[in-house]
């Protein structure tokens, strides 16, 4: 029954966090290993939980998705799909020992680029000078494609960096294309987190609720907190997460 109400109410504050400002992985990953769930499993199961998030948020900035330039919306479809089987087929073939002396660091980087984001995207829109080659557009796509197939973990920061960086402006338009990739890439992820029998379905399918819960109802009560305060609460979190997974070990 712990483990029950701690997967539910992981689920459920990771997807306001999502709906929000991001940070949910932070919560569902430690929450599924602490209840016993082996590290790769847990990551996918995790990914599993949050995909219905990423859809809906794909679905709600449907009218305002314009591909980044040098990218065409077939271009970015297709680098999705590569990029996030590649990335979980090399989940896949992580063994759970190496993964777990990977997750601290995992999130360290994603709590250092969800720390960091706004400056981050910040020097991206700054750096951005002419049009970029469709091939840097592609290979940068493709990357960050793979990462979020391997560790969901600070991928819409690095997702909106990427396109501030190829010189997209809208923020609408970026954060549909954000949703979209990330819908994308989760989805066939998970098709093959599934092929490969990793994903503990009792606990996703209970937590998908949760989490789909939590982006309605949880994110109005998220709202009500300072921008500031909201953030620095998720960093903190990331930190005390990674420092339970290094205690760990």
């Amino acid at each position: 029954m712990f483990d029950t109400a701690l997967l539910l109410a992981a689920a459920f504050v990771a997807g306001a966090l999502n709906a929000v400002a991001g940070g949910g992985s932070f919560l569902t990953l430690p929450a599924l290993v602490f209840t016993g769930v082996p590290p790769v499993a847990a990551n996918a199961t995790g990914t599993v939980a949050l995909l219905p998030g990423y859809m809906a948020g794909a679905w709600g900035f449907r009218e305002d998705m314009v591909p980044p330039p040098g990218l065409s919306m077939r271009a970015v479809v297709a680098l999705s799909l590569v990029g996030g089987s590649a990335g979980a087929a090399l989940l896949l073939l992580t063994p759970d020992a190496t993964f777990k002396k990977v997750v601290p660091w995992l999130l360290l980087a994603a709590t250092a680029l969800f720390a960091f984001g706004p400056k981050l995207r910040q020097w991206a829109g700054a750096s951005h000078h002419g049009a970029p080659s469709p091939l840097r557009a592609a290979l940068g796509m493709l990357a960050v494609a793979a990462y979020g197939g391997y560790f969901n973990g600070g991928l819409g920061i690095l997702l909106l960096a990427l396109f501030g960086l190829l010189g997209q402006t809208q923020l609408n338009a970026m954060n549909g294309m954000k949703n979209l990739v990330s819908a994308l890439l989760t989805a066939i992820a998970v098709a093959i987190y599934a092929a490969g029998g990793i994903v503990q379905w009792p606990q996703a399918l209970m937590m998908m609720l949760a989490a789909t819960a939590g982006g309605y109802g949880g994110a109005r009560v998220a709202r009500r907190l300072p921008a500031p305060v909201l953030r620095w609460g998720i960093v903190a979190t990331g930190l005390v997460m990674a420092a339970v997974f290094f205690w760990r070990q």
